[in-house]
């Protein structure tokens, strides 16, 4: 039995101190407007492109009428805010138009930078579209400074000499918005997922705390109800011995008031043992709950983080995209400017990949690349990067690695995919590549360090296919 300490009645109210469960809706609802922050701020990026685009439009009328058309269209889909579609054919409108002009007369048609000796209307329109365009690309720097991306756009802005350069600029800065855009929205939807579900279970721990709360009063009343009880018992019991005169009568009023209390006592713990079985089975579904809500968010969390990396991942081969290279090249750029540490670009293409398209089918071809990729990553170190960036084209980076011994490392790769051994319709398939071989410099840009291992690429073709040519 549960020993009863009799006290003196008192009429003041407890206080029942409950711990506050920790503000994950305000953190959620935060994370929000964060979000809706960043959101706004892209906008505002957008329509500096925007405003960009319509000054490039202006300062290219007049200089072909054959190109005049293709601008009035593009300017006016800009003014109206098209879609990224529409502006895309425009784009490809006005490069077929820019290329048309070029096989005429190619010279009138790139337009430099202004010189020092320029017309002043000339020179203040390219210096203010210019300034424009780097104040966005430093505020894009800003947001995500570890990818390196914006600032390398930024190099490449600064060393433009032509219109074609400086559209070539910003028509990188808008895919890259248009990447954080799409990633700030799948964001966003997972964290008002998030913020719906972790409501829901604030809801219930807020009733469970609500019927805790209520459960503590009515056992503060019970208690203080049965207080009571003894305390009137023992007094009346108190009065009636005082007054009584018969041994046999006083202990006959001794058992019954003793007995009344007893039963007062064992209805009140028979109440507490229901109340606390009632209270652990509300306390394990609640313990349940939380644990839901906890698996959720990570689960949550884990398909965002997936889904990032996988928007980084070629879908076919599963090494990176050009995206991912992008990014890294970028950041390989950067590294080479403040560093002495060697960075080798290595650029494949793989030999008359066509011909296996054409004769064995596209999913033969895509077995061929994917072996090719599974080869190339299998033969790297865990520091080195491979990306395919093209229908057959792949790229690694080599970092830390001098040349000759990237030549080396190279010669083995394309080794290594000669040896594989592929066989459709009962036919043996050989498969070879080529490779272009540059190594980065302290002031390369993204374009000339590209074209270099291109070029090399190139010679490799022409030289017989299934080579390694350095640049």
């Amino acid at each position: 039995m549960i020993p009863c300490r009799l006290k003196p009645h008192s009429t003041r109210k407890p206080t029942f101190l409950v711990s506050e469960p920790p503000d994950w809706k305000q953190k959620y609802r935060d994370s929000l407007l964060e979000m809706e922050s960043e959101e706004k701020r892209w906008l505002q990026i957008e329509q500096a492109l925007r405003r960009l685009v319509g000054r490039l439009c202006a300062a290219g009328m007049g200089v072909d009428p054959r190109l005049d058309d293709e601008l009035i269209a593009l300017a006016a889909a800009n003014r109206r805010n098209a879609d990224a579609s529409e502006l895309e054919q425009l784009a490809a409108a006005l490069t077929t138009a820019v290329v048309a002009v070029d096989a005429v007369a190619p010279i009138p048609t790139v337009i430099a930078a202004p010189s020092i000796g320029a017309a002043p209307t000339a020179m203040v329109r390219w210096d203010s579209t210019c300034s424009a365009a780097q104040k966005v690309l430093l505020h894009l720097a800003s947001l995500r400074p570890e990818e390196g991306v914006a600032q390398q756009l930024a190099t490449e802005l600064t060393n433009a000499r032509t219109d074609a350069e400086l559209a070539d600029v910003l028509e990188k800065a808008a895919e890259l918005i248009h990447g954080y855009g799409d990633t700030l929205a799948r964001e966003r939807l997972q964290a008002a997922s998030v913020l719906a579900n972790v409501t829901t279970r604030l809801e219930e721990m807020a009733g469970y705390l609500s019927e805790s709360s209520d459960q503590v009063q009515t056992r503060f009343a019970d208690s203080a109800a049965v207080n009571d009880n003894v305390i009137s018992q023992v007094r009346e019991l108190t009065a009636q011995v005082g007054s009584a005169t018969e041994l046999a009568a006083l202990q006959t009023l001794v058992g019954a008031r003793l007995e009344s209390v007893t039963k007062k006592v064992l209805d009140f713990r028979s109440r507490e043992e229901s109340r606390l079985l009632e209270h652990n089975g509300r306390a394990e579904r609640m313990k349940v709950r939380i644990a839901d809500l906890e698996r959720q968010t990570q689960d949550l969390h884990s398909k965002l983080t997936e889904e990032k990396h996988g928007a980084r991942l070629d879908p076919l081969t599963r090494v990176a995209n050009r995206k991912s290279f992008d990014e890294r090249f970028a950041q390989a750029l950067l590294g080479r400017t403040q560093s002495d540490k060697p960075v080798v670009l290595l650029l494949w293409d793989l030999d008359n990949f066509k011909i296996i398209n054409d004769t064995y089918g596209h999913r033969a071809g895509d077995r061929v690349l994917q072996s090719v990729a599974t080869c190339f990553a299998s033969g790297l170190r865990a520091e080195d990067f491979v990306a395919r960036i093209g229908g057959e084209e792949f790229v690694t980076l080599l970092t830390g690695v001098p040349f000759a011994r990237a030549l080396i490392i190279a010669n083995e790769l394309r080794t290594g995919v000669a040896a594989l051994r592929f066989h459709f319709r009962g036919a043996p398939v050989r498969v070879t590549v080529s490779c272009g071989i540059t190594e980065l410099r302290s002031d390369d840009a993204v374009a000339p360090a590209f074209d270099r291992a291109d070029a090399a690429l190139y010679q490799a073709k022409h030289a017989g296919k299934n080579a390694c040519i350095a640049a």
